[in-house]
């Protein structure tokens, strides 16, 4: 709090501050001063992703909804940014429009963030492509055995070599590569606030309608996210599902590498099942 009382609010006193549920990679801590603001007090705890969040924020204003950042400290891995209320999304329309919102920011390649000094530069590294070489190495380096059989890994392993993504290399737009509910505040029917943009790249779109849809969801939700991005100007080819699902592989694959009591192993095997299947 010495960072936030002298640095980032100079002249403010904190009075209360709570840890805030929801942050599985990072901490995230609900600050209130004695003038009656209230902010979120973020810090990593693993890859220091500072610089892209805050160049993401500047990028995105007026474009999609994101917390203002108010004051970041590349160096210790802080971002204080204003608390935004709001509940999770119940309605899939103004997600999929939002959705459709992010895709329209562009880069000039894929790959992944970091490599500059504005944390915006994508390396150029092609994320789409070799998806039947990374769920193997997932597989073998992983801790599937015992939890999917033999049978299953197979099936998955034909999946992913089946699944052409070829058409998809060199999209170039932003992914927010965790795009689910448990990242979103809505007020009403719409979205208030897009959350934890650490994973973000440039790529294609359909990464994150792999992600929205991987779960089950309410009904009529789906539909109405689908609407939501093709009335916001998302594209979605003939063959969007299976292109989707084959993206979302590149999640599923890499959380079979977590500890099993990891909170997302146990639902990548059951997804994995269903796919196969």
């Amino acid at each position: 709090m010495e960072w936030v009382e002298n640095v980032a609010l100079p002249g403010r006193r904190v009075v209360s501050s709570r840890e805030l549920t929801g942050g599985y990679s990072n901490h995230n801590v609900l600050v209130e001063t004695d003038d009656g603001g209230r902010f979120v007090l973020r810090r990593y705890l693993g890859t220091n992703r500072c610089a892209v969040e805050v160049a993401l924020a500047a990028r995105l204003r007026g474009v999609v909804p994101v917390p203002e950042v108010v004051a970041f400290s590349p160096s210790d891995g802080l971002v204080l940014s204003v608390f935004v209320d709001g509940h999770p999304p119940s309605s899939g329309y103004s997600v999929g429009e939002t959705l459709a919102r992010i895709g329209s920011v562009s880069f000039d390649a894929p790959g992944f963030f970091g490599s500059s000094s504005d944390g915006l530069s994508p390396d150029g590294f092609e994320p789409i492509g070799g998806l039947d070489a990374f769920v193997e190495r997932c597989l073998r380096t992983g801790n599937a055995a015992g939890y999917l059989s033999d049978v299953e890994q197979q099936s998955l392993l034909k999946f992913a070599a089946s699944a052409d993504i070829s058409d998809l290399s060199g999209s170039h737009q932003l992914v927010h590569a965790d795009y689910n509910p448990k990242n979103l505040l809505a007020s009403g029917d719409r979205i208030v606030a897009v959350l934890d943009w650490e994973f973000a790249f440039s790529s294609s779109p359909l990464f994150d309608v792999g992600n929205m849809l991987r779960d089950p969801r309410p009904a009529g939700f789906a539909d109405d996210f689908l609407r939501g991005f093709r009335d916001g100007g998302g594209d979605l080819p003939a063959n969007w599902r299976e292109l989707s699902q084959a993206l979302d592989l590149y999640s599923l694959a890499d959380f079979l590498t977590r500890p099993v009591d990891h909170r997302y192993f146990g639902r990548a095997v059951t997804r994995i099942r269903e796919l196969v299947r």
